[in-house]
């Protein structure tokens, strides 16, 4: 409980499925800090998917009932520019059914005035099965924003970019085919051994066969609260993680094991994302377990990572108890200077929110920033984002169940199930103002990825959520917000600090996070009041730092490394309205 040291074994509550005893975690206690004295501003958000023309549904696993655990996990989304026009296009993944329907997944292109071109059918992206995550980045450096795309039961999917909404398809070229068959959820693109070449992790679930799958009820892991469901996670064997080295000449090798990152252990790897935690300038590698510790791959500067996540406090709850983790996001909600983690959980669990204390050490301030509200959603994408645009940023999180059984039965528990807005008030506390956040934010999906960009160029982040075998959701904010800055550094693993109205703001450049899914690239600042940014320092994934001085609020700031500021664009009047 709060208040105390704690080094205990328990239960863990709601972990995702059936659990076992969770494993040994010290829990830190801080005070709990005092927000500042202002009230939430007023937020507005709608769904304007169908006017925007995002409108063809994601299909994955069965809409009445679900028999195996395969049809729970559901899609990721990119938002990115894919034909460098300076605008980010969408591309969702698809799954399949067990019986039935295999779409392909789809690309739209941005025309910009908020409207949106399903340009699939020319894409070349014509695979079908079960398809699972996303993520985005350059990996042979010719200028054009590749896609990496995460599979069920087959190899994965690299696609090379030839530019104009064209793609290739390159796994085998590459050399990125597994050598046996997986369940890889997500991805990520980073230079871990800063060669200037882009490097591949995927994160891996379990280790699953559907012809051999057990039933509804066939065991004691095949049942929710009394009621035959499918089975899993325990009783499966667990994934293994994979990272590709890219040698810089169109090739990729498997360094999995040579880098550390097959672990030992129960690991159901799902969400992941990258950043430099303990900011010695190489990247690291969380990674959001399901019923497992989380890991916390540390870059040993060497060619290897080693999984620090139970000494730095990052693997457990706060009681010590194993989490069942899905989406993650990483940010500076506090504005130290240092990236903090976020991650949803389970039913009958709160989100969890891990402050970096640096010196690679977290402190599960869950509950102390105002995060431990909710115990009746079940938690997949997220995302730290300035809502309003006041320099501060808050977190959005997006939910719905894994049993659609559960929708006939009286229960309290619902399938689909509202997303969650919590405001940043200051002095690291947070508030949930889901009530009055608008329609868009408070509407029931079956919802599993989430990603974020600016779709019309007003300055202010939409926010693309997958809704399982429904069409997707755009939520936009018609509320009025401050004044901001769209920092387009280009690099993956460059990170950004600005200085602005006397207070200081950090990001980086990242590929993936959130459940499964690609944000876009070009980072967004609130700016409150502040007309301009004093200060912008940016670390390059080789170390080297640029600082440029008195960049003007509301535009959007092109930068590229050793050429300083190639375009100040003014951000449009939204033309979503």
């Amino acid at each position: 409980m709060p208040g105390l040291a704690l080094l205990i074994f328990v239960l863990a509550p709601g972990a995702l499925f059936a659990q076992g005893m969770g494993s040994a975690a010290k829990t830190v206690a801080r005070p709990s800090p005092k927000a500042k004295a202002h009230a939430a501003p007023a937020f507005d958000y709608r769904d304007i998917a169908a006017a925007a023309g995002l409108t063809a549904p994601t299909v994955y696993g069965g809409v009445a009932k679900k028999r195996f655990i395969l049809e729970m996990t559901g899609n990721g989304v990119a938002v990115t520019d894919l034909d460098n026009d300076g605008l980010p296009d969408v591309f969702f993944v698809n799954g399949a059914r067990i019986e039935g329907a295999a779409p392909v997944s789809r690309m739209y292109r941005n025309k910009g005035g908020g409207k949106f071109e399903d340009i699939t059918a020319r894409s070349g992206i014509s695979r079908t099965g079960w398809g699972q995550g996303v993520c985005a980045g350059d990996y042979d450096g010719d200028g054009w924003t590749d896609l990496f795309v995460t599979y069920y039961g087959s190899a994965n999917s690299l696609y090379r970019n030839l530019g104009g909404g064209v793609f290739r398809e390159v796994t085998r070229e590459t050399g990125m085919v597994p050598a046996d068959e997986r369940w890889s959820a997500a991805c990520a693109f980073l230079d871990y051994d800063r060669d200037g070449a882009l490097d591949l992790f995927v994160s891996n679930y379990l280790a699953f066969d559907l012809k051999k799958a057990a039933v509804p009820g066939a065991n004691p892991f095949c049942f929710w609260k009394g009621v035959p469901v499918f089975c899993g996670p325990r009783g499966f064997a667990s994934g293994t993680n994979l990272l590709y080295r890219n040698d810089g000449k169109g090739r990729f090798r498997n360094m999995s094991k040579e880098a550390g990152i097959t672990l030992g252990g129960l690991h159901y790897g799902l969400g992941v994302v990258v950043s430099d935690y303990d900011d010695d300038g190489w990247p690291d590698i969380y990674v959001a377990c399901d019923s497992t510790p989380g890991i916390l791959y540390a870059n040993q500067k060497n060619g290897t990572f080693a999984d620090i996540a139970v000494e730095a406090g990052a693997a457990y709850g706060e009681a010590g108890q194993e989490l069942g983790s899905m989406g993650v996001a990483a940010g500076d909600y506090d504005n130290d200077g240092r990236m903090d983690i976020v991650k949803t959980n389970f039913m009958d669990e709160t989100p969890t929110l891990y402050r970096n204390e640096g010196g690679r050490f977290f402190i599960d301030t869950t509950f102390a920033a105002g995060l431990g509200v909710h115990t009746n959603y079940v938690g997949w994408g997220v995302s730290f984002l300035d809502a309003d645009q006041d320099g501060r940023k808050d977190i959005l999180m997006a939910h719905g169940h894994i049993y659609p059984e559960m929708e006939s039965r009286k229960t309290a528990e619902r399938f689909r199930q509202p997303k969650l807005l919590y405001w940043n008030a200051g002095s690291g506390v947070f508030a949930d103002v889901t009530a009055a956040a608008g329609h868009g934010v408070r509407e029931p999906f079956a919802s599993r990825g989430l990603a974020t960009g600016d779709l019309d160029g007003d300055g202010t982040l939409e926010v693309v959520v997958v809704n399982m075998n429904a069409p997707p959701s755009v939520l936009k904010n018609y509320a009025p917000a401050g004044n901001a800055i769209l920092i387009d550094a280009g690099t993956i693993g460059a990170r950004v600090t600005i200085e602005s109205g006397g207070a200081r703001q950090g990001d980086e450049v990242r590929s993936g996070s959130s459940y499964a899914s690609q944000s876009d690239f070009v980072l967004h600042f609130g700016l409150g009041a502040a007309a301009s940014v004093e200060r912008a320092t940016i670390r390059w994934p080789d170390g080297k730092v640029e600082t440029l001085d008195n960049l003007p609020a509301n535009h959007r700031v092109k930068i590229r490394q050793g050429k300083g500021v190639l375009e100040k664009r003014p951000l449009a009047k939204s033309a979503l309205e």
